[in-house]
This record gives structure tokens, sequence and C-alpha cells, in this order.
């Protein structure tokens, strides 16, 4: 997440430099230069949180679906340490295979006793 607002902060300080470029700019093609510029450094960092919050989530889902009781322990280890958080949850999660319960038809660890979703 460190990523995400050093990204922010870059894209304020382009926007703020491509605003004063578009404003000083005297031709038609510099202006147009500008204002792409600007989109182009407002849409990365969205993107950026976007896919964050997506990893997060995912995160959440996984930690469900294989039965570990601290879910959000684990989100927010990625929510601080980013990919770092990620690769340790990769290695430290419950291996097997996913699949459908056929109660819930939710996922749930093949050699889970129990579904962590409904219990059955």
């Amino acid at each position: 997440m460190r990523k995400s607002a050093l990204a922010v902060l870059y894209s304020g300080v382009a926007l703020s430099a491509a605003t004063a470029l578009a404003q000083n700019a005297s031709d038609t093609a510099s202006s147009v230069a500008a204002c792409g510029l600007c989109g182009t450094f407002l849409f990365i960092p969205i993107v950026i949180v976007v896919l964050d919050i997506l990893l997060l989530v995912w995160v959440a889902r996984d930690a469900k679906a294989r039965g570990l009781d601290n879910g959000i322990l684990w989100m927010l280890l990625v929510f601080f340490t980013s990919f770092v958080g990620l690769i340790i949850y990769l290695l430290a999660r419950p291996q097997g295979n996913l699949i459908e319960c056929p109660n819930c038809h939710n996922k749930r660890l093949q050699a889970a006793v129990r579904c962590p979703h409904c219990g059955a």
C-alpha cells in the first residue's frame, strides 16, 4: 500500500505540473498534451488502488475457503506489506485443492471435514 500512497503523491505533483503547462500553453497541441498527461496521472493511481482492493478481497475469500479463522489478520498483513505479505500468505496457507460444497456451493478445501461456510 505504500506504493499506492507514493503513486497518489506522484500523480498530484505531476497533475500540478501538467495543469501549469496547460494554462501557459499557447498552442492547442500543448494544451491537449497537458490534458492527456493529467488524465494519465489520475488514471494510474486509481487502477493501483482498485487492484490492491481486489487483492485484499481475494485474500479474505481464499482464507475463508481454506478454513482459516484469522482471515482478517491475513488481509491486514497483505494491506500493510503489499506483495511481501501476499507471498507470506501463499506460503503459509493450507495447501490442497478447493472443491465446491454440495450444500452451499461455496469453495472449501477437499481435505476439510466441515465446510467453513455452512458447517455441513
